[in-house]
């Protein structure tokens, strides 16, 4: 099961950062996508988002305004669920995932992975 990390950063301080450590901790296969090329924890960092993956699950760290360009390619990969981590919520496009089966979770990839929810 593959989780996409959209809005992923070579900043230890970022969530999206320790969230890529955590998922590699537990083992889970992990694609990156962030504005800047980089590797965190072995992983790299892309710049855009491949479209043939088999993506199970999206965790967001990208604010509403700046998920609006994601939409539709996040909405082709057709993932099992979107996690909105704090500070990414989006109604709008929580519905249009809903509409098209996709579960939109408001939840932190971090405390899902520490009490083994993931």
């Amino acid at each position: 099961m593959k989780t996409l990390v959209l809005g992923a950063s070579t900043n230890p301080d970022r969530y999206s950062f320790k969230a890529i450590e955590k998922l590699k901790e537990k083992q889970y296969s992990i694609s990156a996508v962030g504005f800047r090329k980089g590797v965190v924890h072995g992983e790299p960092i892309d710049t855009a988002l491949d479209l043939t993956q088999k993506i199970d699950t999206v965790s967001l760290y990208l604010g509403p305004q700046r998920q609006e360009a994601y939409y539709e390619q996040i909405i082709s990969l057709n993932p099992r669920r979107v996690i909105f981590n704090p500070g990414t919520e989006n109604a709008f496009f929580e519905q249009q995932l809903r509409e098209k089966g996709i579960e939109a979770e408001r939840a932190c990839t971090l405390v899902l992975l520490a009490t083994n929810q993931y």
